[in-house]
């Protein structure tokens, strides 16, 4: 289980014939930025003492706070409404998003469930209907659950007989979620509510299911630190107060706890993980109904650094995806009668993709990674590999699960200039037929992806896709964006944003980098972007502008950086360490402050990758390249436009409100330095709506900080 996760706020629009030779049209000098109360407090970190003057900041509940961010966002709104092209690009954006935007199908007895989006809804509707040739209905419309539309389907889980599903919504973009029960025959809910939800799946079992939910928090619902993560089962038509207590383990109260069950619910699983403290991986455990056990018996006892998940059961065994001794991964049987652990699909020099087996039909789909891109192949349970599934192209599939009965499995096949296509694979024939394909409002001919690799600092050379309209000159003037993560065993492969074409009809570059720290080459790439490593990250990100710069696709002046969460980190970072190769910086979401990450939420989490300023060690290199703690008075930054919102509970806002105050008190240059605050909205834009108007605001500060003037007509095709 990963808690911060990549955003795909896809990136950058447009340059124009009138792209003038300096930079910004404002300067910092005309902004008067809120006065930030400063204090004195200081902490002490292993003899080191570190100033934190706008503490205050972390008070999400303060009437200082508000006041602050209000005045921080009248500020940055108020500079946004000077660009001229702002609403052109806002509305270009609808105009591309327009269309209609489906998920997979998936098949529970004789429905098919699946999403759609007419285009631009702030939420996707989840319909169902009988047969793939039936007429369909209406299930849930989340777009009628709050008048801003920013309520979302957290999850939908339909019990083994289809009768009833729990459905999870989230508020204003919150992680926090709230289950109820649905019987499908009526789509009326039951009297069952549970509150206080988080990191949990819905596992049925019988005439109940069991979740994952923390205690009321204590304070700040949005802020106050998460601990005891507990497992109840809920009977239908009961209270919460009487769901029944499965596990809990307040001696390790960060560690997770989360339930699933079996397809054929004989075996509940519990996996528990405590990245808390460091561990990356996860203890396994099971009981057995056709056995009528009443307590858990291990698989692995004990949270390391390895990872177990269960794709299926077959029989007594449980079919587990591992990269205990095996850093790529593979596919192990433990038979739970003989407690014995057997080899089914061995390791392979490509890894498997991050959780990419499913199981559907008799069949295991195992997803590998080539150099970033999507192999799919298919074995029996057995383990003995059938076939490849033939893909239009290079780059991601995903989907492939199903039932035990099925006969064909859904898929879904994108790159950066093929929209998410659906194809329906048929298991018997091993053929591939489309199934839906969106229509948008471009022609990928005209475009082109190419993949290169370039030497980071210590000579590994690290992949990266770049993608731009044909016939692109190599002239050091294209205006160029370059994404990054770099973190928590997250892949960046090739995907398609609709938002993303309006730049590349104007001639931009879009550069996408693959950092160590991901899962792009397995395990061993994810530790060389760890802890007291992590500053490969950043001189991978710092390498792969080098590059662009010195292929002459873009110079100092017209590259802009983005990354969201813990690549806002990662924008955080290389702003401070080579503030002269970019023109723009986009921190989103960011973890700012990394010597108190851990004291917020389910911060705790990311130990494991980050470290904790606990440790010596660790304090040591987090302090290093802390963003907050690296801004410095002297020098010139690029123009910054930091994003975050009221509702983020796993990125608190105090991050990026510190970061804020601290570089606007810093900074004396001529760069705009500035913070949106979203409303209503959390890690990720919590709407349609919200999505596209951040976006347009995003593209406008770049191109306005890298002189463009006005926006090159864009014709409707």
């Amino acid at each position: 289980m990963r808690c911060i996760h990549l955003i795909r706020l896809s990136i950058m629009l447009s340059s124009s014939a009138a792209l003038a030779q300096s930079g910004s049209h404002n300067t910092n000098e005309s902004l008067a930025y809120p006065k930030a109360r400063r204090t004195d407090q200081t902490d002490t970190y292993h003899g080191t003492t570190v100033a934190d003057p706008y503490r205050w900041l972390e008070d999400d509940r303060s009437a200082e706070t508000a006041e602050w961010v209000k005045a921080e966002n009248k500020v940055t709104f108020d500079y946004l409404s000077q660009i001229p092209y702002r609403q052109q690009l806002q509305n270009r954006l609808e105009q591309i998003y327009n269309y209609p935007k489906y998920s997979a199908p998936s098949r529970k007895g004789e429905w098919f469930y699946f999403s759609k989006n007419d285009g631009l809804q702030n939420q996707a509707v989840l319909y169902r209907q009988k047969g793939l040739d039936g007429k369909p209905e209406l299930v849930i419309d989340p777009n009628k659950l709050s008048a801003d539309g920013t309520t979302r389907l957290g999850a939908f889980s339909l019990s083994k007989d289809g009768k009833y599903a729990v459905v999870g919504l989230s508020k204003g973009g919150s992680d926090w979620q709230e289950y109820q029960v649905m019987e499908l025959a009526t789509k009326q809910y039951l009297s069952d509510k549970i509150e206080w939800v988080k990191v949990s799946g819905t596992a049925w079992q019988g005439d109940g299911f069991y979740y994952s939910r923390y205690p009321k928090p204590e304070g700040s619902a949005l802020a106050a630190k998460n601990e005891n993560h507990q497992v109840f089962y809920h009977k239908l038509n009961t209270p919460q107060s009487a769901d029944r207590l499965v596990y809990e383990d307040p001696q390790h109260p960060q560690r997770f706890h989360i339930a699933s069950t079996t397809d054929d619910e004989r075996f509940l699983l519990l996996s528990v993980s405590d990245r808390g403290k460091g561990k990356d991986g996860n203890a396994l455990f099971f009981m057995d109904a056709k056995a009528d056990q009443k307590s858990f018996s291990s698989v692995v006892e004990d949270v390391t650094d390895f990872s177990y998940g269960v794709v299926d059961n077959d029989g007594d065994r449980l079919l587990i995806l591992t990269n205990e001794k095996a850093p790529n991964s593979k596919v192990i049987a433990y038979d739970t009668k003989k407690k014995a652990f057997s080899t089914l699909i061995a390791e392979k020099p490509e890894p498997i993709a991050e959780n990419s087996v499913s199981a559907a039909g008799g069949k295991l789909f195992v997803e590998y990674s080539k150099d970033v891109t999507s192999n799919v192949e298919v074995f029996d349970y057995s383990g003995k590999r059938e076939s490849d599934i033939q893909l239009p192209a290079i780059g991601s599939a995903g989907g492939f699960g199903g039932e035990k009965d099925d006969k064909f499995v859904f898929y879904t096949f994108t790159s950066f200039t093929f929209p998410p296509t659906i194809y329906r694979y048929d298991i018997a024939t091993r053929k591939s037929t489309i199934f839906r394909a969106p229509e948008v409002d471009f022609k990928p001919t005209d475009y082109e992806t190419k993949q290169v690799f370039y030497t980071s600092k210590d000579g590994t050379k690290v992949p990266m896709f770049l993608t731009y309209r044909k016939g692109l000159k190599l002239d050091g003037t294209n205006p160029t964006l370059l994404y990054g993560y770099g973190g928590f065993n997250i892949s960046l492969p090739p995907a398609f944003s609709p938002l993303r074409i309006p730049f590349l009809e104007q001639g931009g570059v879009y550069a996408q980098a693959n950092l160590r720290g991901g899962s792009e080459y397995g395990e061993k790439w994810h530790e060389q972007g760890m802890k007291l490593k992590k500053q490969n990250v950043f001189d991978d990100f710092i390498a792969a502008a080098e590059y662009l710069i010195a292929q002459k696709y873009t110079s100092p002046a017209k590259l802009a950086v983005q990354g969201g969460s813990n690549g806002g980190l990662l924008v955080g970072a290389v702003m401070n360490q080579r503030p002269e190769l970019f023109r723009v910086a986009i921190p989103q979401v960011g973890v700012m402050d990394m010597l108190r990450f851990h004291k917020f939420t389910i911060g705790w989490n990311w130990i494991a990758d980050y470290g904790s300023s606990d440790n010596a060690d660790e304090f040591k290199a987090l302090y290093a390249y802390s963003p907050i703690h690296n801004l410095k008075t002297g020098v010139a930054y690029p123009a910054t436009l930091i994003t975050t919102a009221d509702h983020d509970d796993r990125v608190v806002p105090a991050h990026s409100f510190k970061y804020a105050a601290t570089i606007q008190e810093v900074y004396k240059g001529q760069n705009p330095v500035l913070i949106r605050i979203d409303t209503n909205s959390g890690h990720g834009a919590s709407n349609t709506k919200k999505n596209i108007e951040t976006t347009a605001d995003i593209y406008s500060f770049i191109l306005w900080n890298m002189g463009v003037k006005s926006l090159r007509e864009i014709a409707s095709k």
